[in-house]
């Protein structure tokens, strides 16, 4: 019997033989075999990518860690998944796992910072080229492609301008040109889009944000259909990746509210956009709210839903008056993450003016918004107070 997303994030983690409701968090790094046979007939099913409840070392992971690899596999519909230590390491193996000397790559514009310096700086020592497309202009990405090219590698939305793309299109176009495709879900998740079903080879999410949804994980996860499983396995076994069992079991924990949580974050973020849009200080919202807009309706066809995070675009004189709205708010914390049950802020053109100068002119300032799980009232009423501050 087939279930929907919402029951298998309730079930899949069971432990069937402790008949716990949670799996156990095991730590481990010998794992013992009753003979060298067993042995070596362990590290051929783990190497054809079947689905295993050991390892045959440590470095693999654990049974915890293996739960969370199917639970997620299962949510992607992915042949697997891979955990790595961080959302970023994710993003890191699927590129150098691909990519080789001499090879191209074609990268969205609005990238993750990290990612942005991972595909332009180090794989230019590997001597592997990068090319940035503009994510509104699809031919601009048609006009990267040559020969050379190996991998497109999308981030939908931008983390930070939230450009939705007409991914289908991107596939389609990749598939064609027999060219790998790459995608950091982190925003969506595949509760809300399923890349791999749409035709991408890899997914990421950084399960560090709305997987672990509490604040306290640093995970990464990449699943992988059957084409790239084994250049993906292998990089993944010599390069050490692991995630660990302790985070492994948070994240497993958190996965079980992510549609509640989720559904949560896409309320509230409606009624502070409603709210915020009748603000005359803020002269545009990047968020997926204007019917009849190319990001709406690019967001609308691949999307079943939108998450908490968003940025807001503020012209403003008096740079300080914006940096005073921002430390004038009292329920939004300053920090770098985002995915949590708490609302958070952060102002971007310190980091946008290094990597992408798209919204970055005078008297241009983008604040990043996450809304988290509060009251939206006293939220509205939060921001309502500190936008007195901007001049």
């Amino acid at each position: 019997m087939k279930y929907s997303d919402i029951t298998k994030l309730k079930h899949l983690a069971q432990d069937k033989i402790s008949r716990s409701a949670n799996p156990a968090i095991v730590r481990n790094s010998t794992i013992f075999f009753k003979s060298m046979q067993e042995l070596l007939e362990k590290e051929k099913i783990v190497k054809k990518g079947s689905k295993v409840n050991f390892y045959e070392y440590g470095r693999g992971g654990s049974q915890t860690t293996i739960a969370l690899q199917n639970f997620i596999a299962e949510l992607e519909l992915a042949h697997a998944t891979f955990l790595t230590s961080t959302g970023f390491s994710a993003v890191a193996l699927a590129i150098m796992s691909t990519c080789r000397p001499g090879d191209e790559i074609v990268v969205t514009d609005a990238v993750y910072a990290p990612t942005r310096m991972i595909t332009s700086q180090l794989l230019k020592q590997f001597k592997v080229k990068t090319h940035f497309y503009n994510p509104e202009d699809f031919r601009n990405l048609e006009s990267k492609i040559n020969k050379k090219t190996k991998m497109i590698f999308v981030e939908n939305p931008g983390s930070n301008t939230f450009e939705f793309q007409d991914l289908s299109k991107i596939v389609k176009l990749a598939k064609k040109k027999k060219i790998i495709t790459a995608i950091d879900n982190t925003w969506g998740t595949p509760f809300f889009i399923k890349p791999l079903k749409l035709g991408f080879d890899m997914s990421i999410s950084s399960g560090t944000k709305y997987f672990s949804g509490h604040s306290d994980v640093m995970l990464g996860s990449l699943s992988v259909n059957k084409k790239v499983y084994e250049k993906v396995r292998f990089s993944n076994k010599l390069l050490g990746y692991r995630a660990s069992p302790d985070d492994a079991y948070l994240v497993l924990r958190g996965l079980r509210t992510l549609d509640i949580r989720l559904k949560k974050h896409e309320e509230n973020t409606k009624k502070i956009i409603n709210f915020l849009k009748k603000e005359k200080k803020i002269k545009e919202i990047l968020y997926p709210h204007k019917k009849g807009t190319q990001n709406y309706e690019n967001w609308k066809k691949h999307y079943s839903g939108a998450t908490g995070l968003f940025s807001i675009f503020i012209y403003s004189k008096n740079r300080n008056s914006i940096l005073k709205f921002i430390n004038s708010l009292k329920l939004f914390g300053i920090g770098q993450s985002w995915g949590g049950f708490e609302s958070l802020v952060l102002y971007q053109n310190h980091n946008l003016q290094r990597i992408y100068k798209k919204y970055i002119k005078a008297n241009h300032h983008i604040v990043r918004f996450h809304i988290g799980l509060e009251d939206p009232a006293d939220l509205i009423a939060d921001l309502k107070q500190a936008l007195r501050k901007i001049k």
